[in-house]
């Protein structure tokens, strides 16, 4: 699966608002769907780069021996999934990032479905 066509089925998970595919360590997104005036993506996107460096940060200073599969942000209205690739598939500076509808998503089911958009993703 393409980066066009991941982030069309990352939209297609119910209460999708957005989504990108972004490299944390230039802050930069590869693509990005949705969002629109009122959220804008790629300051979203470059922003939560700083999530994920952070996150490293931390594992690494207390010499944690794993990766990160997902971080997950709550907001009251909203879900901020950060899916971190696979390292395993030389992908380890990308994410998914997928803003969810609260109130129209099933958390469970999205976090599935991520994984398999990340397991069929070729970049």
């Amino acid at each position: 699966m393409n980066i066009e066509n991941a982030l069309k089925e990352s939209m297609s998970i119910a209460g999708a608002v957005g989504v990108a595919l972004v490299d944390y360590e230039s802050g930069m997104s590869l693509g990005t769907s949705g969002g629109g005036d009122w959220f804008n993506l790629e300051v979203a996107a470059a922003g939560n780069t700083d999530v994920v460096r952070s996150k490293m940060r931390v594992m690494s200073a207390l010499s944690l021996n794993d990766s990160i599969e997902d971080i997950l942000i709550t907001l009251h209205r909203q879900y901020h999934l950060i899916r971190l690739l696979d390292a395993m598939n030389a992908r380890s500076s990308l994410f998914l990032y997928l803003v969810l509808d609260r109130d129209q998503a099933n958390l469970a089911l999205a976090r599935h479905y991520l994984k398999r958009i990340e397991a069929e993703l070729q970049v």
